[in-house]
């Protein structure tokens, strides 16, 4: 395949390894790709690294972060194109992971807020929570391998994303509502997902038991009895699994607010729908 794309032949020709290189990277159709998928073809990691190296300064190929890029499309009018696929690209670079807070949020239809960067659940380890990835924020909670369940595969191009369900989208949230942008837009998607149909108690409960944390049975009791309709018997459940003390509806809100002891809980911010 020759690429003849105007704005890239002026960065340089390409060698035959280069173009044999590229021509195997762009076959894979994957979002990112390292030094790894050279060293398959038979090359040596000291040039595969080299011909990375060559083909990123030339502009065919986009650095994402150290030892991973992507192949820039044909299509693309500048060799510095935004990631096409965010989502795949996160499933590369963040593994083993998933997508929730209010990424999922969105996918589900929980939301309708806009936001600029994708929410990634982690079990490896990073220095910092935000990252900027060829041109798209990603905003990445650090959490244990054996909590990544609760989650679904949906499609990106050819590759498989892992996506957390509706209901453990909401359960996410209620956990860290930063992770929802903020209390009020948890409290906007937790409203919406009992419009849903599929709204499911028992399931809410078995996601949150699992995850162990009674600061989530506060927030999810407190909520279903607003803008739900569980049993007593369900409340009564969440209840019996309340951590001690008084924590914040929203963690990142003021300390004031009045306090609902039924689940030792303090109203920090407003309950008003918003308009």
């Amino acid at each position: 395949m020759h690429h003849t794309s105007p704005s890239q032949t002026d960065v340089g020709g390409l060698g035959k390894t280069e173009r044999a290189v590229l021509t195997a990277l762009a076959a894979l159709e994957r979002p990112a790709v390292t030094a790894a998928d050279v060293v398959r073809r038979g090359l040596g990691r000291q040039a595969a690294n080299l011909a990375l190296s060559r083909l990123a300064q030339k502009g065919w190929l986009r650095r994402l972060r150290r030892g991973s890029y992507a192949v820039v499309p044909l299509s693309s009018a500048s060799g510095q194109p935004v990631v096409e696929d965010p989502l795949a690209v996160a499933m590369h670079l963040y593994a083993p992971c998933f997508i929730s807070g209010w990424t999922a949020a969105q996918h589900w239809e929980l939301t309708e807020q806009i936001y600029n960067a994708i929410a990634v659940y982690s079990a490896r380890p990073q220095r910092r929570s935000s990252h900027q990835v060829g041109g798209v924020t990603y905003r990445v909670r650090r959490v244990p391998k054996e909590s990544i369940f609760g989650t679904t595969k949906v499609w990106s191009g050819t590759v498989a994303v892992l996506m957390a369900t509706v209901h453990r989208t909401v359960i996410d949230v209620l956990d860290a509502p930063e992770m929802g942008g903020g209390g009020r837009q948890t409290l906007d998607i937790v409203r919406a997902y009992w419009r849903r149909k599929d709204a499911a108690p028992d399931v809410l409960f078995d996601l949150a038991a699992k995850l162990g944390r009674g600061t989530i049975f506060k927030r999810l009791g407190f909520t279903a009895e607003r803008f739900g309709r569980p049993s007593a018997a369900w409340l009564e459940a969440c209840r019996a699994r309340l951590s001690e003390g008084v924590s914040l509806l929203d963690p990142a809100g003021p300390r004031r607010g009045p306090i609902v002891s039924r689940w030792r809980l303090r109203i920090n911010l407003p309950l008003a729908e918003s308009p």
